[in-house]
């Protein structure tokens, strides 16, 4: 950790930095942030800040409201946006702990470390790599106007986005963050750059960092990068299909040369988990009242707890195997939104997956037909159950979650729940344009 804190001060002196900011996440996945001069690095990195808790969603009570950020080294930065004439500006994550030096129970980065840890104790090492689906917008304005009319994989005339996602690729490579791929996504003026795979920790620090980054590039251009799960009626929604899988030190636990499918027991055991439990985590996957509008079938998300090999409409999607690429074999978990809080989602779903490895769960078999295009009956005759279909129905399942409360603790789950049912409350009581436009003239 000191060769860490030395070598955060040696770059921030090389490179000019005058001051860092250190970020931490609330419960709802906002980026908070305050910053420190260049002179306050050194008792950063040994001491910490304390700084008020009590008006952040969730980290702190009134009562309790100190509490201390811990920078972690490991995550510094410099901020690519800034402009050459301006001084150089660092970033690091922090660790948030209470006045006893105890983790603080608000802290959605510790709900995750504490997943990880649990995974850590059975040998297993968590990655993942998330596809980040977004729009550009020419504004903020609920009077949406859209920035290219493009489709799948479109290119110029018709994405005219290209520039804004290459400036934002260069950035995130500028701080050390490899991507895979970009390109233009179905809807138009939606996007997508998939983030190449990392262990979860890291993982989550890069999302936040990359959806931050996409509005700041977009700002700069005058527009608005928004990661709302579903802003346009009629078109898809905006996903975060993420890809996971464990590893036992180099060797991939999800793979077996020997195995159907290519899969070892252990993911098997992984996928029913994941399969059994979805709707309870769906409140941290999919946490937004608008987050149930795109999973709605015909637009590509999925609803239904089924899994396939190829085909997109089941909740889980088994990539192909490629011989020879054995530390490739993964799954993808389909449901989650780009706006999520990325702690808390990669914690539900690693720990899911770890309570179908720990119990053995059945590996169900794999849907043959389209499940979309079944009808009510054929899958209920079939067994086949769904994600909660809004909200409330999601708010209704994970308070009877044994598996969420071990996941969130017990201070958190309460606050997330107790924040979740606010926001059902207010939006049922909204009188929306729907209902002006269809019952104004007739009632």
């Amino acid at each position: 950790m000191d060769a860490k804190k030395e070598h955060v001060a040696k770059l921030a002196s090389d490179n000019n930095v005058r001051f860092v900011q250190l970020w931490f996440t609330d419960v709802l996945g906002s980026l908070k942030s305050f910053a420190i001069t260049i002179d306050e690095l050194d008792t950063a990195l040994n001491d910490g800040k304390w700084f008020d808790g009590s008006s952040i969603q969730s980290l702190a009570r009134v009562d309790e409201s100190d509490v201390l950020a811990v920078p972690d080294p490991g995550t510094f930065q410099i901020l690519p946006w800034r402009s050459e004439h301006e001084c150089a500006v660092g970033r690091m994550f922090c660790d948030i702990l209470e006045p006893g030096g105890e983790p603080c129970k608000g802290d959605t980065r510790w709900v995750l470390r504490r997943a990880l840890k649990k995974a850590g104790d059975t040998g297993f090492t968590f990655y993942v790599g998330p596809e980040l689906e977004y729009f550009y917008f020419k504004d903020s304005s609920p009077n949406i106007q859209l920035l290219d009319p493009g489709g799948y994989f479109d290119l110029a005339p018709l994405d005219r986005a290209k520039d804004l996602r290459r400036s934002t690729i260069l950035m995130l490579e500028k701080m050390g963050i490899p991507v895979e791929a970009s390109h233009h996504e179905v809807a138009p003026s939606q996007h997508e750059i998939n983030l190449r795979y990392a262990d979860a920790l890291t993982m989550a620090d890069t999302t936040m960092t990359c959806r931050l980054l996409i509005k700041e590039v977009a700002l700069q251009r005058g527009l608005y990068a928004t990661f709302m799960p579903k802003p346009l009626n009629g078109e898809n929604g905006s996903g975060m299909h993420t890809h996971q899988s464990l590893f036992h030190g180099e060797t991939n636990a999800f793979f077996d040369a020997e195995q159907e499918y290519h899969l070892s027991e252990i993911a098997k055991h992984y996928i029913a988990g994941l399969l059994k439990h979805a709707p309870e985590i769906t409140i941290l996957t999919n946490q937004w009242v608008n987050s149930y509008k795109r999973l709605t079938p015909g637009y590509e998300a999925p609803v239904y707890l089924t899994w396939a090999r190829r085909s997109r409409a089941d909740l889980i999607r088994i990539p192909a195997y490629k011989p020879g690429r054995e530390d490739a074999a993964r799954i993808e978990f389909r449901s989650p939104d780009s706006a999520c809080n990325p702690y808390l989602a990669f914690a539900g779903m690693l720990m899911a997956g770890l309570k179908g490895i720990k119990e053995k769960y059945p590996f169900p078999p794999e849907m043959q037909q389209n499940v979309f295009e079944m009808t009510q009956k054929e899958r209920e005759a079939a067994g086949i159950e769904c994600l909660p279909g809004n909200l409330y129905e999601a708010i209704q399942i994970a308070e009877k979650s044994e598996l969420l409360r071990e996941t969130l603790g017990e201070y958190l789950f309460e606050k997330f729940l107790e924040n979740k049912r606010i926001e059902w409350d207010k939006y049922t009581a909204h009188v929306t344009e729907y209902e002006l436009r269809e019952y104004l003239s007739i009632l």
